[in-house]
């Protein structure tokens, strides 16, 4: 009896040793996984700091640009509250960031002495002395921005990459765990199981909960670069084994909402949360079964891809795009969004943090081409802000030298007489190392700073004074000059074009300005009163690339405008496609309806220029025409046709490229 007691009491006293074990080990692991979870939260908490104090600074420098073109204009009066706004915001990324708490200290004091000079810069506007205030503006505060912003971005990428390691780390501690839960069950098959039940199904409320974005229920970006690393390590794993992945490249696309800040801003945040949700069903309805679609935060999205075929991306982008094309319905409102997608596929050795980035990238071209999907280009620059940063300091300096762009002229033909009717300015660029750098990469660098002022004056004063060489030698040749949206919104342009032409000894009459259906639509009521002094001052009108904008007829009848001029994409196929040739057609009745006179973009052969002569097109642009050429060379072929009068000008352009 004593005996079965004794044996009753050890028993007894292992149970509750194996027991108190479990206990011990099951405290110990629930707080283990406490402990990651919090770091992630607490590494994530550091990621959005950054990307929120980045957010505001462009907001902020958006704002002080804004209040240049219109100092008594809405973006005025929110400019100091935004200010705090960053401020603050930059603060409490110094407080939470503690592995670098020094730099970020700097970059909170660099924004703080910024407050002087943004100052002096609202003084100056309030004054009406706008040429200071742009002096301040782009001497000292877009340097120092830029300089903050640089630092911000670059912390913010290291965060990323620190967070995906220590979420790599945490993943494996978690194994541990759970073999360490698997070796406890061998000691006690009951108590164990239930034991062992009762902590695996509490980590994976945990980890389920730090891996879930609350308000869709989608993982979050937490959830999802885990499950982006998971797919990498799968497939570096084939690779090792020289096996072949049923799914075997990862593709992410990066999907971000366009306008939907102002909705979140105009409506309220319960409006912008609900609309987060429909957006979230409509884009996990749109993916196949195994993809994954996750919220990265705020407006931002990202979908997983593991397919064979890496362009299968741009089908699923294609279906996403699809999704948006009904509008939302939020408390009886209809809302309609469009999204900015960038794809980025995985190459051999890449990581969470390098796909995440390369997608990023992507997307942000894709919204600033307003092409809706873009796909990271390997050859592209790594860090496209470090380039756009470089390219911006060698556009500065060479606005600065002054020696460096340079204007080619192209001419314009009348289609009936074949003389020339006038000439298109381009400007051309040639870096001091790089060369010749396209219009197309530099020209919408300058319309995102207040440096295309500076840009545009230097191109008018070569153009008015290279018309003024050609009065002189007795070829009064019109010279057009390309407007930006920048300008076209400036009510100070005007007056400073006046003051161009009296200085050029160049009647208005000479001067063409081109602007786009896009830069008027920005904001009409301005556009057509900057326009109407424009041409008060005899400076002739000009709607450029017509049909590829909004095309109002209404804003189209109410411009003052005296010329159109119909996109290449229109015309380059009118002498095949009778569709082009009609939708070419009814434009030129349209603009003589107008009493405009009408140009004809992109002619590359001899069969579109017979086209446009027999529906009575006025004028006519391209490289069957005349290439863009240098000054001189122009200057050369006029000086020919004066002293032979044997060639037409049109002959003559004809050649000259």
């Amino acid at each position: 009896m004593g005996s079965a007691r004794g044996a009753s009491w050890w028993l007894g006293g292992l149970l509750a040793v194996v027991m108190a074990g479990l206990s011990g080990y099951a405290v110990f692991g629930s707080w283990r996984q406490t402990g990651i979870v919090q770091d992630l939260a607490d590494d994530s908490a550091d990621t959005d700091a950054y990307q929120d104090t980045a957010y505001l600074m462009s907001w902020e420098l958006a704002l002080l640009q804004a209040s240049l073109r219109e100092p008594d204009g809405e973006e005025r009066r929110q400019l100091p509250d935004v200010h705090e706004q960053t401020q603050r915001a930059m603060e409490h990324m110094a407080s939470v960031d503690g592995e670098h708490q020094r730099l970020a200290a700097a970059l909170v004091q660099a924004h703080s002495g910024m407050k002087p000079d943004i100052a002096g810069y609202l003084r100056s506007l309030d004054l009406g002395d706008g040429e200071t205030a742009e002096a301040t503006l782009e001497k000292t505060i877009e340097p120092a921005t830029t300089s903050i912003m640089t630092a911000v971005l670059a912390e913010r990428e290291h965060h990323l990459a620190d967070h995906a390691a220590k979420q790599a780390t945490g993943l494996r501690d978690s194994q541990r765990l759970l073999w360490g839960s698997g070796l406890a069950f061998l000691l006690s098959v009951t108590v164990l199981v239930l034991f062992g039940h009762a902590t695996r199904s509490h980590r994976r409320q945990i980890e389920a909960t730090a891996a879930t974005d609350a308000l869709t229920g989608l993982p979050n970006r937490n959830g999802f670069t885990g499950r982006v690393h998971a797919a990498l390590t799968e497939i570096a794993g084939h690779r090792r084994r020289r096996r072949r992945s049923a799914r075997g490249r990862v593709t992410v696309l990066v999907v971000n909402l366009d306008g939907f800040r102002d909705v979140n801003e105009q409506l309220g945040h319960h409006a912008g949360d609900l609309l987060l949700t429909h957006v979230s069903r409509r884009l996990q309805a749109a993916i196949r079964e195994h993809d994954v679609v996750a919220r990265l935060g705020g407006d931002e999205f990202a979908v997983l891809l593991r397919d064979t075929d890496p362009t299968v991306g741009e089908d699923i982008a294609a279906r996403l795009t699809g999704a948006f094309d009904d509008p939302f319905t939020i408390d009886d409102l209809t809302v309609d969004l469009e999204v900015s997608i960038g794809a980025a596929t995985a190459g051999p050795g890449d990581d969470v943090p390098t796909v995440l980035r390369h997608a990023d990238t992507a997307m942000n071209h894709a919204k600033q081409q307003r092409s809706g999907f873009q796909r990271y280009a390997p050859g592209r620059a790594a860090d496209d802000t470090t380039a756009r940063l470089t390219l911006l300091g060698d556009l500065r300096r060479a606005l600065d030298n002054g020696d460096e762009i340079s204007l080619h002229y192209q001419p314009k033909i009348a289609v009936e007489t074949g003389e020339l009717a006038g000439v298109e300015a381009l400007a051309r660029w040639t870096h001091p190392t790089k060369g010749p750098v396209s219009p197309g990469e530099f020209i919408p660098v300058l319309e995102a700073t207040t440096l295309i002022h500076r840009f545009t004056h230097q191109v008018l004063m070569q153009a008015l004074t290279q018309a003024r060489a050609w009065l002189d030698e007795g070829h009064p040749v019109r010279v057009a000059v390309n407007l930006s949206t920048r300008s076209l919104l400036d009510t100070t342009f005007p007056d400073r074009l006046a003051t161009l032409l009296d200085q050029a000894g160049v009647p208005g009459d000479q001067l063409c300005i081109e602007v786009t259906e896009h830069s008027v639509m920005n904001d009409p009521d301005t556009a057509i009163a900057t326009l109407k002094r424009i041409r008060d001052l005899g400076v002739k009108t000009s709607i450029d690339d017509y049909g590829t904008g909004y095309s109002s007829m209404t804003y189209l009848r109410l411009l003052p405008l005296d010329e159109l001029k119909i996109d290449r994409s229109f015309v380059k196929d009118m002498a095949a496609d009778h569709s082009s040739r009609a939708l070419v057609a009814s434009t030129v009745e349209l603009g003589h309806t107008l009493g405009l006179t009408v140009v004809a973009e992109g002619i590359e052969d001899a069969a579109t220029l017979t086209a446009l002569h027999e529906i009575g097109c006025d004028l006519a642009q391209g490289y069957h025409l005349a290439r863009p050429m240098p000054a001189d060379a122009l200057t050369r072929h006029l000086r020919t046709a004066t002293m032979s009068r044997t060639d037409t000008p049109f002959a003559i352009a004809r050649h000259a490229g």
